[in-house]
């Protein structure tokens, strides 16, 4: 499947992929641009010092050159039920235009996921600029995205009666409070969204505008907690205001980069606030779950359409299919035989995907007959309930084997909460 041996050197026609080391990190930034075409950016170093891991940053060689580079670190996810797994987090993936379909990503990612099942990892995750390059590694789009733009000479704010929280209050903070508060935050939340996985202290760093990164161009947005009675930060929200007038009249855009509310009648005195800006005239929320309700909160929900970047974000592939499925929770009692085909034999062979009625559950190796026949990719997209059985089957891309097994396998997988994460990585 791979070689997980750090200091190991694979050879892919003719070129060599390893580990580099710290003293080889400058290069591999600047390759890295070079994959992501920035080659005008400068190296952000402090960050790259920041993130080393060692093992964890790869690269493809042609001589001395750096010509592809590779990163992942280890998170935990959120599943279905609000436990974890630990995840592989694959990032910074480039191969040079000159040196593409050599083999290099191919050598880099199957190097990577044995470490990573060797490690322990029941999954891997990542983002996927490209649709068509990941499924061919047992990936499968795992969360999607559910933004809005709200118009808001359409719309007069929220409706009437909602929740509110009575002796909370509404505060901007600084930077530096941001990464305080906003990180005690996110922990608490992260652990009750499926999908969600960690922020570390240097992403907080990083998105508050402490560790300056090249090509970034960090600008300091108006950031906004909400406390309750006692004190206690209940949410925030992150938002930058784009000055456009129409001769004497404003008519500017009001953009929200991160929202986080705990419960309801936090996201209700949020959404008050964004939407009662001076000036502004439109709301775009590009980056909301996909089942957040915020539509439904307002007086005219037809004032706000679907984000035009609403699209699958991150991506997950199975390596320890029991570890996986006995970690979440199930929606219904059942049981479903699943034929598996995975090319890099992780997740390949017939798994009886069973669940109770108190909702816990398992996936373990069986002899009987196949009720559905799938692909890892396939399996990854139903794990954390962003697809149904029954869809993938219409789109022949998942078989069934015995009539009515596609819905058994959906009640089983049903999810009160759609898996979302805002988190890029």
């Amino acid at each position: 499947m791979g070689n997980s041996d750090h200091t190991a050197v694979d050879t892919v026609n003719g070129l060599l992929v390893r580990a580099v080391s710290a003293d080889e990190m400058e290069e591999w930034s600047r390759a890295l641009n070079f994959g992501f075409m920035r080659p005008d950016v400068g190296a952000a170093m402090e960050l790259r010092h920041k993130l080393f891991e060692p093992g964890r940053m790869l690269a493809g060689f042609d001589g001395e050159r750096q010509i592809a580079t590779f990163r992942s670190f280890d998170t935990a996810l959120t599943v279905p039920g609000g436990s974890f797994v630990r995840a592989d987090a694959v990032t910074n993936v480039t191969v040079s235009a000159t040196h593409r379909r050599r083999g290099l990503l191919s050598a880099m990612m199957r190097r990577d996921l044995a470490a990573a099942a060797e490690r322990g990892c029941a999954v891997a995750i990542l983002l996927a600029a490209e649709y068509n390059i990941y499924g061919r590694f047992g990936f499968g789009p795992a969360t999607r995205g559910g933004g809005w733009k709200i118009d808001l000479r359409r719309t007069r704010g929220l409706r009437d009666g909602l929740p509110g929280v009575p002796g909370g209050r509404i505060d901007f903070v600084t930077m530096a409070e941001l990464r305080e508060l906003g990180s005690d935050l996110h922990e608490r939340w992260r652990r009750t969204q499926p999908g969600a996985i960690e922020r570390s202290a240097v992403w907080w760093e990083r998105n508050t505008g402490e560790i300056p990164v090249p090509g970034e161009g960090f600008k300091e947005p108006f950031a906004a907690v909400h406390r309750d009675a006692d004190g206690t930060v209940t949410g925030l929200v992150i938002y930058r205001v784009t000055s456009k007038w129409d001769h004497a009249y404003p008519d500017c855009t009001l953009t929200v980069d991160e929202f986080i509310a705990l419960d309801l009648p936090t996201s209700v005195e949020l959404w008050r606030l964004v939407l009662s800006v001076d000036w502004v005239a439109r709301v775009e929320v590009p980056k909301l779950g996909p089942d957040d309700p915020l539509p439904l909160l307002l007086q005219d929900r037809r004032a706000a359409t679907p984000h035009e970047n609403n699209s699958d974000m991150m991506w997950l592939r199975l390596l320890d299919v029991e570890a996986a499925f006995a970690a979440r929770t199930y929606g219904a009692p059942g049981r479903v035989v699943l034929e598996v085909d995975d090319k890099l034999g992780y997740a390949s062979g017939r798994w009886a995907l069973e669940a109770a009625e108190d909702g816990t559950g398992r996936c373990v190796r069986t002899a009987d007959d196949a009720d559905l026949a799938l692909g890892a990719s396939q399996l990854g997209s139903l794990y954390l309930g962003a697809e149904t059985a029954s869809r993938l089957a219409s789109a022949a891309l998942l078989t069934e084997l015995r009539p009515g097994a596609a819905a058994a396998a959906d009640l089983l997988l049903r999810t009160p909460a759609q898996a979302w994460t805002p988190t890029e990585f």
